[in-house]
């Protein structure tokens, strides 16, 4: 399709073999040796430690402006991250554009994390083989290691095993991703810690120094809200469409993930980019794809029909769910449903 067919409505059956969960291939949970990935640990324990001495001592000496350049900074990277990386390369939900492609790269490449193809294999393998030895984020082996711990240890071998058959062949096309990865380890130096803590400096005077621990909050800020996913959105919250499985909507994730804590819905939908079929909710990802699509960069955006929604939470729903309310309580707006 071209970029001027916006949406298409797709069913559960359209995309059953993508997104089949297939825990039944991994065997019951067993333990395993961590090791600890030292330079990363150490790493991103510094990193945590002067975004903390930032915060309690060093909080109220920036100016304004470099507040606000920070602000935008966190916001622009998630959105590269939940619209990019989650939304458009791990679950092809949308289609885009070279620009949007172009934005989305430059974008997560200041988040600072691992690269798009790692980030991607893990996320897909993640869906595939959630709470499983597969799963690389497990949320059975608990909090920490769901939000940080995984991220600091080897893999499970099944980890290994079962993602290594995972297809990332269409990453491999995309030149972006290509160059993105070959020159992973410059980009993040450049574009997440020496650019966003320059830019204060040279333009309006800011301390060198504070500039630098600013850039840390919004980091470590930005690391913990996207990992919040994998952790607290699988331990609080209610599961409108789906009880078997652990996925939870969560409104705190939501909020500060810029809308991708509506958990229980994107794992029973992964495909539909909205990641929740109720408007009233916080959804900011949704809007920006949406503005992408108004401008020609975003097309052949993916949806589940209301009847299809409707079906799964009779079939499976924890009996919480209502238009416009997560829990009972209304959020934002009215409580009856107001479809997209």
């Amino acid at each position: 399709m071209s970029p001027g067919n916006s949406t298409v409505v797709v069913t559960d059956e359209d995309l059953k073999n993508d997104y089949q969960w297939d825990a039944a291939t991994v065997p019951e949970k067993s333990d395993y040796l961590k090791k600890l990935k030292l330079t990363q640990t150490i790493g991103t324990s510094l990193f945590h430690l002067l975004a903390a001495y930032g915060l309690l001592f060093r909080l109220f000496e920036p100016q304004w402006k470099t507040f606000a350049w920070f602000w935008i900074i966190a916001h622009l990277t998630g959105i590269a991250t939940g619209c990019g990386m989650h939304r458009y390369w791990t679950h092809r939900s949308f289609q885009a554009t070279l620009p949007l492609r172009f934005f989305f790269t430059f974008f997560y490449a200041m988040a600072g994390q691992v690269t798009i193809k790692h980030w991607v294999r893990d996320h897909r393998t993640h869906h595939k083989f959630s709470e499983t030895d597969a799963d690389p984020y497990d949320s059975r082996r608990g909090y920490f290691f769901s939000h940080i711990g995984w991220y600091l240890t080897t893999k499970h071998p099944m980890v290994i095993e079962k993602g290594s058959k995972i297809d990332i062949s269409d990453l491999k096309k995309d030149p972006l991703i290509v160059f993105h990865d070959k020159y992973f380890q410059l980009n993040r130096l450049i574009l997440c810690y020496t650019l966003p803590t320059l830019v204060p400096t040279y333009f309006w005077g800011e301390s060198l120094w504070i500039s630098f621990l600013a850039n840390c909050v919004r980091y470590c800020y930005v690391l913990n809200a996207m990992w919040s996913i994998n952790s607290l959105a699988h331990f609080q919250g209610h599961r409108p469409y789906d009880k078997t499985m652990r996925p939870r909507n969560n409104l705190f994730v939501s909020l500060v993930t810029l809308g991708e804590g509506w958990h229980n819905f994107h794992h029973s939908f992964p495909w539909d980019y909205r990641s929740t079929e109720d408007r009233s909710l916080f959804n900011p990802n949704k809007h920006f794809v949406d503005l992408m699509a108004k401008l020609g960069w975003a097309y052949n955006l993916k949806i589940s029909t209301d009847d299809v929604i409707r079906k799964k939470i009779k079939r499976t729903g924890d009996g919480s769910h209502q238009w416009g309310t997560v829990g009972g309580v209304p959020i934002f707006g009215s409580s009856e449903h107001e479809p997209y």
